[in-house]
C-alpha cells in the first residue's frame, strides 16, 4: 500500500513514523510548504517528495493524509476525493461549521470513504468502555463525567487560531460522549474563566472551562477542560448506571496524586503529552485507515460525526458567551 501524507509538522510527522512502522504500507509520498520538512521526512522514513498536492495525488498514491493546517483542510479533503482517493484528515474538517457543511455536501455521493482523526475512539480504555454500555453491564446510565486536561499551554499564535478551547480541546471531549455513548447531545450549558496565560484571555478565550450537556435520553455529561495541569496531561472518563461504574484512565500514569493515607496509587510517572498517552491509539487509528484504503472495513469516523462534535462545541462556545443554556437545534438552525 502506497500513502500519501500532506502536512509534516508535528503531527504530520509522528503519522509518518507510524504509518512507516505498519507491515501493509510499502511505501510514502510525502508533501509540505516547507521543503525542508519533507526532506527531513523523507531522509528519516525513506518517503518519496512531493512538491505539491497535486503531483502527490498523482504519484499513484492508494490514501491521503492531511496533517496541513486547519484552513488547507477542505481544499485537501475535495482534491483526494476527486483523485478518488480514500482520505484521512485530522479534526478539523474546516475552521468553521459553515465550510464543515460545505465538504461534506461537495462529498456527499462520491463513494470516496473520509476517515476524521478522533483518535481516542481507538483507545483499549474508551473501547472497553463503550463496549460495557452497549451490552447493558451500566444498567441506566445517568451522569458521565469526561476530562481533558493539559499540562500547559499552547503557544499564543496556535491560541488565536483554535477558535477557542470548545472547539479545539473539548471537541475531544463532545466526540468521545457521542460514541461511548451511543446518544446525540440535545442541550448545554457552559462556564469558564482565566486564571493565568494572559495571551488567552487576550484572544477572547477561556483557559478553563466546564459544561453540563443533556444527551438525548436524559442523562447528563459534565465535560471538564484547562490549559493549566501542572501535574501532567489528565485524559479521563467516568460512566456511572443504575447497576455499575466504570472509568477509563485510572492507570498509574494518571495525573494525579493520592493524600488518603497508606495509598500509593497512582505509582507511575504522570503522563505529561498527548502522543505518550494515545501512542497505541494513534497507531490503531492509522491501522484501521489502512483498513478503510483496502475496503475491508467503513469510516470509524465520518464527516458527520466530526461534525455532530462541532455542533455541540458551537453551542458551548455561545453559551459561554452570553450565559445561558444553549440547545443544539438553536446553533444548527443560527
Amino acid at each position: 500500500m502506497r500513502i500519501g501524507i500532506l502536512g509534516l509538522g508535528r503531527i504530520g510527522a509522528f503519522h509518518a513514523e507510524t504509518l512507516s512502522e505498519l507491515d501493509v504500507v510499502d511505501s510514502l509520498v510525502v508533501a509540505d510548504p516547507f521543503a525542508d520538512a519533507a526532506k527531513a521526512a523523507a531522509e528519516r522514513f525513506g518517503a518519496e517528495v512531493a512538491d505539491s498536492p497535486e503531483a502527490l495525488l498523482s504519484a499513484g498514491v492508494d490514501g491521503l493524509v492531511v496533517a496541513a493546517a486547519t484552513d488547507a483542510h477542505p481544499a485537501l479533503i475535495r482534491a483526494g476525493v476527486e483523485a478518488g482517493v480514500p482520505v484521512f484528515c485530522e479534526k478539523p474538517v474546516a475552521r468553521t461549521m459553515a465550510e464543515g457543511a460545505g465538504v461534506l455536501a461537495a462529498v456527499r455521493g462520491s463513494g470516496v470513504p473520509i476517515q476524521i482523526g478522533y483518535n481516542r475512539r481507538f483507545d483499549a480504555g474508551f473501547t472497553a468502555a463503550r463496549a460495557a454500555v452497549r451490552a447493558g453491564e451500566l444498567g441506566t446510565l445517568h451522569t458521565v463525567r469526561s476530562t481533558t486536561l493539559d499540562p500547559a499551554p499552547p503557544p499564543a499564535a496556535y491560541v488565536a487560531a483554535s477558535g477557542g478551547i470548545f472547539r479545539d480541546c473539548s471537541v475531544h471531549d463532545f466526540d468521545i460522549i457521542r460514541w461511548v455513548t451511543g446518544r446525540e447531545v440535545t442541550e448545554v450549558y457552559a462556564a469558564g474563566g482565566n486564571r493565568g496565560a494572559d495571551y488567552i484571555a487576550a484572544a477572547g478565550d477561556a483557559d478553563t472551562v466546564g459544561a453540563v450537556l443533556t444527551l438525548d435520553d436524559g442523562t447528563l455529561a459534565v465535560v471538564s477542560n484547562s490549559r493549566h495541569n501542572g501535574r501532567g496531561y489528565d485524559v479521563r472518563m467516568e460512566l456511572h448506571g443504575f447497576r455499575d461504574s466504570i472509568a477509563v484512565g485510572l492507570d498509574d500514569q494518571l495525573p494525579l496524586r493520592s493524600v488518603e493515607p497508606g495509598v500509593s496509587f497512582p505509582a507511575g510517572t504522570p503522563h505529561d503529552f498527548f502522543m505518550d498517552r494515545f501512542a497505541a491509539a494513534y497507531r490503531a487509528e492509522l491501522t484501521a485507515f489502512t483498513e478503510v484504503v483496502a475496503g475491508t472495513r467503513p469510516s470509524p469516523c465520518t464527516i458527520e460525526d466530526a461534525l455532530e462534535a462541532g455542533w455541540i462545541a458551537e453551542a458551548c462556545t455561545l453559551s459561554l458567551r452570553e450565559h445561558r443554556p444553549v440547545s443544539l437545534t438553536e446553533v444548527r438552525e443560527g
